[in-house]
């Protein structure tokens, strides 16, 4: 699995659903660059199990991305028009209806590629023919994409294991903190409580204080 950590994160234009129901034909990453924080995670395909818990618990959290200037971006490699058919269905009958932030459709999986979560790939058979080996459908990636196009955070899940919301608004607060006080944040930091200096004397100081 490729490390995408401390590197500009790879655009993309792709057809999307917005705002809910606002079906669009080019989709691009770079429009969100250098205005604000991205949070960019793939999940498996529409009209399944674990992936619409995630995806309502993200809408769920909608309020504090938003306070902290976060752009949500989901991405399958199912097509626009299945996004907005699962858009539109109820919650009740298996959908995800009230969900506004975009939805993109990776159906040649080239954004996928790109970020290495695809849970296959492609290659020749004896024949000559182009096949794909694997599963044609992406890993639960997540990447938190900074102002200046950088990734700064990635983890990547197996399809059955289902991410935490809180956890990513965690890591954006320690990197807005760190953005802000220059100052590095220790193991299950969260905001409001003490970080510390990155030298010898700073970490001293700090364990000392546990």
């Amino acid at each position: 699995m490729g490390v995408l950590t401390g590197k500009k994160a790879p655009l993309f234009t792709a057809p999307a659903v917005i705002n809910g129901n606002e079906t669009v034909d080019a989709f691009k990453l770079e429009d969100y660059i250098g205005k604000k924080y991205i949070v960019l995670f793939f999940y498996p395909a529409d009209f399944t199990f674990v992936c619409p818990t995630e995806i309502l618990a993200f809408q769920d959290k909608m309020e504090e991305f938003d306070k902290r200037d976060v752009q949500v971006i989901g991405v399958s490699t199912d097509s626009q028009f299945s996004h907005w058919k699962w858009l539109q269905t109820e919650l009740n009958d298996g959908g995800i209806k009230g969900v506004k932030y975009p939805l993109v459709a990776d159906q040649s999986k080239i954004i996928s590629m790109d970020y290495d979560v695809l849970a296959g790939e492609y290659d020749w058979n004896e024949e000559g023919n182009l096949i794909f080996e694997g599963t044609p459908m992406a890993y639960r990636g997540l990447f938190l994409i900074d102002k200046e196009g950088v990734v700064q955070h990635q983890v990547v899940n197996n399809m059955p294991l289902g991410r935490s919301i809180s956890e990513t608004l965690r890591m954006v607060d320690a990197l807005q903190y760190f953005e802000k006080h220059g100052e590095v944040c220790p193991a299950d930091w969260h905001e409001g409580e003490e970080a510390l200096v990155p030298t010898h004397e700073g970490i001293a100081e700090f364990l000392a204080k546990k």
